[in-house]
Protein backbone atom coordinates (compact mmCIF):
# COMPACT_ATOMS: atom_id res chain seq x y z
CA UNK A 1 0.00 0.00 0.00
CA UNK A 2 1.46 3.23 -0.91
CA UNK A 3 2.42 5.82 1.55
CA UNK A 4 -0.32 8.38 0.09
CA UNK A 5 -2.88 5.86 0.96
CA UNK A 6 -1.74 4.65 4.12
CA UNK A 7 -1.50 8.41 5.31
CA UNK A 8 -5.13 9.60 3.71
CA UNK A 9 -6.46 6.53 5.52
CA UNK A 10 -4.81 7.49 9.12
CA UNK A 11 -6.09 11.26 8.85
CA UNK A 12 -9.58 10.01 8.07
CA UNK A 13 -9.81 7.70 11.20
CA UNK A 14 -8.52 10.49 13.30
CA UNK A 15 -10.91 12.67 11.98
CA UNK A 16 -13.37 10.15 12.49
CA UNK A 17 -12.78 10.00 16.58
CA UNK A 18 -14.21 13.53 16.75
CA UNK A 19 -17.49 14.14 17.69
CA UNK A 20 -17.94 16.95 15.01
CA UNK A 21 -17.69 14.91 12.47
CA UNK A 22 -21.63 12.98 12.84
CA UNK A 23 -23.63 15.32 10.69
CA UNK A 24 -26.19 14.91 13.06
CA UNK A 25 -24.47 15.71 16.16
CA UNK A 26 -25.35 19.37 15.87
CA UNK A 27 -29.26 19.48 15.43
CA UNK A 28 -29.65 22.87 17.53
CA UNK A 29 -27.78 24.97 14.42
CA UNK A 30 -30.05 23.91 12.13
CA UNK A 31 -31.46 26.90 10.16
CA UNK A 32 -33.41 25.26 7.22
CA UNK A 33 -33.38 26.42 3.35
CA UNK A 34 -31.94 24.04 0.67
CA UNK A 35 -28.09 25.12 1.45
CA UNK A 36 -28.43 24.23 5.31
CA UNK A 37 -30.24 21.10 3.86
CA UNK A 38 -27.27 20.25 1.38
CA UNK A 39 -24.63 20.77 3.33
CA UNK A 40 -25.68 19.20 6.53
CA UNK A 41 -24.50 15.64 5.25
CA UNK A 42 -21.50 16.68 3.80
CA UNK A 43 -20.57 18.08 7.29
CA UNK A 44 -20.39 14.83 8.90
CA UNK A 45 -17.87 11.75 8.04
CA UNK A 46 -20.54 9.22 9.13
CA UNK A 47 -22.93 10.07 6.62
CA UNK A 48 -20.30 10.44 3.66
CA UNK A 49 -18.42 7.54 4.53
CA UNK A 50 -21.93 5.24 4.07
CA UNK A 51 -23.05 7.17 0.93
CA UNK A 52 -20.03 6.86 -0.92
CA UNK A 53 -19.76 3.46 -0.40
CA UNK A 54 -23.19 3.08 -1.09
CA UNK A 55 -22.33 3.76 -4.74
CA UNK A 56 -18.87 1.97 -4.73
CA UNK A 57 -21.00 -1.55 -3.88
CA UNK A 58 -23.57 -0.58 -6.88
CA UNK A 59 -20.72 -0.41 -8.80
CA UNK A 60 -19.16 -3.89 -7.79
CA UNK A 61 -22.50 -5.44 -8.23
CA UNK A 62 -23.02 -4.18 -11.64
CA UNK A 63 -26.48 -2.84 -13.40
CA UNK A 64 -29.07 -2.74 -12.72
CA UNK A 65 -27.81 -2.09 -9.14
CA UNK A 66 -25.67 0.76 -9.50
CA UNK A 67 -28.85 2.79 -9.68
CA UNK A 68 -31.14 0.88 -7.75
CA UNK A 69 -29.07 0.98 -4.62
CA UNK A 70 -28.26 4.85 -4.94
CA UNK A 71 -32.53 5.14 -5.76
CA UNK A 72 -33.58 2.70 -2.76
CA UNK A 73 -31.17 4.68 0.21
CA UNK A 74 -32.43 8.25 -0.68
CA UNK A 75 -36.17 6.42 -0.95
CA UNK A 76 -35.93 4.69 2.24
CA UNK A 77 -34.01 7.18 4.04
CA UNK A 78 -37.14 9.34 3.56
CA UNK A 79 -39.38 7.07 5.26
CA UNK A 80 -36.79 6.97 8.26
CA UNK A 81 -36.76 10.58 8.72
CA UNK A 82 -40.80 10.22 8.36
CA UNK A 83 -40.28 8.37 11.55
CA UNK A 84 -38.04 10.24 12.91
CA UNK A 85 -40.44 13.62 12.31
CA UNK A 86 -43.37 11.53 13.82
CA UNK A 87 -41.16 10.50 16.82
CA UNK A 88 -40.89 6.68 16.64
CA UNK A 89 -38.29 5.74 18.66
CA UNK A 90 -35.80 3.26 17.00
CA UNK A 91 -33.24 1.92 19.32
CA UNK A 92 -29.46 2.15 18.62
CA UNK A 93 -29.48 4.61 15.88
CA UNK A 94 -26.03 5.49 16.67
CA UNK A 95 -25.14 1.62 16.20
CA UNK A 96 -27.10 1.62 13.48
CA UNK A 97 -25.31 4.11 11.68
CA UNK A 98 -21.38 3.07 12.57
CA UNK A 99 -22.50 -0.09 11.19
CA UNK A 100 -23.45 1.10 8.19
CA UNK A 101 -20.17 2.40 7.59
CA UNK A 102 -18.50 -1.73 8.28
CA UNK A 103 -20.90 -3.51 6.78
CA UNK A 104 -20.69 -1.55 3.64
CA UNK A 105 -17.50 -1.03 3.32
CA UNK A 106 -16.58 -4.76 3.98
CA UNK A 107 -19.06 -5.07 0.97
CA UNK A 108 -16.97 -3.21 -1.32
CA UNK A 109 -13.49 -4.50 0.41
CA UNK A 110 -14.66 -8.03 -0.39
CA UNK A 111 -16.52 -7.60 -3.50
CA UNK A 112 -19.40 -9.04 -2.42
CA UNK A 113 -22.18 -9.81 -4.63
CA UNK A 114 -25.52 -11.13 -3.07
CA UNK A 115 -28.36 -11.16 -5.29
CA UNK A 116 -29.92 -7.43 -5.86
CA UNK A 117 -32.54 -8.07 -3.62
CA UNK A 118 -30.44 -8.93 -0.50
CA UNK A 119 -27.99 -5.84 -1.38
CA UNK A 120 -31.14 -3.58 -1.79
CA UNK A 121 -32.51 -4.66 2.07
CA UNK A 122 -29.24 -4.43 3.44
CA UNK A 123 -28.30 -0.90 1.81
CA UNK A 124 -32.46 0.31 2.75
CA UNK A 125 -31.88 -1.08 6.51
CA UNK A 126 -28.97 1.05 7.14
CA UNK A 127 -31.13 4.41 5.02
CA UNK A 128 -33.45 4.23 7.91
CA UNK A 129 -31.36 4.69 10.77
CA UNK A 130 -29.49 7.82 8.84
CA UNK A 131 -32.99 9.10 8.18
CA UNK A 132 -34.26 8.22 11.69
CA UNK A 133 -31.51 10.19 12.93
CA UNK A 134 -31.94 13.63 10.74
CA UNK A 135 -35.68 13.39 10.74
CA UNK A 136 -35.58 14.09 14.43
CA UNK A 137 -33.65 16.93 13.80
CA UNK A 138 -36.16 17.85 11.03
CA UNK A 139 -38.66 20.01 13.22
CA UNK A 140 -35.92 22.57 14.35
CA UNK A 141 -35.33 23.31 10.48
CA UNK A 142 -37.04 26.61 9.59
CA UNK A 143 -37.86 25.49 6.35
CA UNK A 144 -38.27 20.97 6.76
CA UNK A 145 -39.36 20.89 3.26
CA UNK A 146 -37.15 22.92 1.39
CA UNK A 147 -33.98 21.54 3.83
CA UNK A 148 -35.18 17.92 3.02
CA UNK A 149 -35.04 18.40 -0.70
CA UNK A 150 -31.06 19.78 -0.29
CA UNK A 151 -30.61 17.05 1.93
CA UNK A 152 -31.76 14.44 -0.44
CA UNK A 153 -30.02 15.81 -3.52
CA UNK A 154 -26.51 15.84 -1.51
CA UNK A 155 -27.00 12.43 -0.68
CA UNK A 156 -27.37 11.57 -4.28
CA UNK A 157 -24.70 13.54 -5.18
CA UNK A 158 -22.06 11.50 -2.59
CA UNK A 159 -24.07 8.42 -4.04
CA UNK A 160 -23.09 9.36 -7.43
CA UNK A 161 -19.16 10.68 -6.18
CA UNK A 162 -19.27 6.75 -4.55
CA UNK A 163 -20.36 5.05 -8.27
CA UNK A 164 -17.21 7.71 -10.06
CA UNK A 165 -14.46 6.80 -7.52
CA UNK A 166 -15.61 3.00 -7.96
CA UNK A 167 -15.48 3.09 -12.10
CA UNK A 168 -11.90 2.67 -11.43
CA UNK A 169 -12.37 -1.23 -10.69
CA UNK A 170 -12.51 -1.28 -14.83
CA UNK A 171 -8.77 -1.86 -14.15
CA UNK A 172 -6.99 -4.30 -11.83
CA UNK A 173 -5.17 -1.52 -10.30
CA UNK A 174 -8.03 0.91 -9.74
CA UNK A 175 -9.84 -2.56 -8.26
CA UNK A 176 -7.21 -2.37 -5.76
CA UNK A 177 -7.88 0.95 -4.60
CA UNK A 178 -11.46 0.69 -4.63
CA UNK A 179 -11.12 -2.29 -2.05
CA UNK A 180 -8.15 -0.46 0.00
CA UNK A 181 -11.35 2.39 0.22
CA UNK A 182 -13.81 0.07 1.28
CA UNK A 183 -11.17 -1.10 3.86
CA UNK A 184 -10.92 2.62 4.83
CA UNK A 185 -14.78 2.77 5.50
CA UNK A 186 -14.94 -0.35 7.65
CA UNK A 187 -12.45 1.54 9.79
CA UNK A 188 -14.16 4.81 9.69
CA UNK A 189 -17.40 2.83 10.81
CA UNK A 190 -15.10 1.17 13.49
CA UNK A 191 -13.90 4.08 14.69
CA UNK A 192 -17.08 5.79 15.24
CA UNK A 193 -18.54 2.59 16.41
CA UNK A 194 -16.44 2.57 19.35
CA UNK A 195 -17.41 6.07 19.98
CA UNK A 196 -20.98 5.11 20.29
CA UNK A 197 -20.47 1.70 22.39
Amino acid sequence: MSTTIKSSLLILFFLSLSPSVFAHADAETLRGGFFSGFMHPLSGLDHIVAMVAVGLWGVFLGKPAIWVLPIVFPLVMAFGGALGVIGVDIPAIETGIALSGIVLGLAVAFAVKPPLWVAAIIVGAFAIFHGHAHGTELPNATSPLVFSVGFVVATGLLHLAGIAFGELARWSWGEKVVRIAGVGIAGIGSAFLMGVL
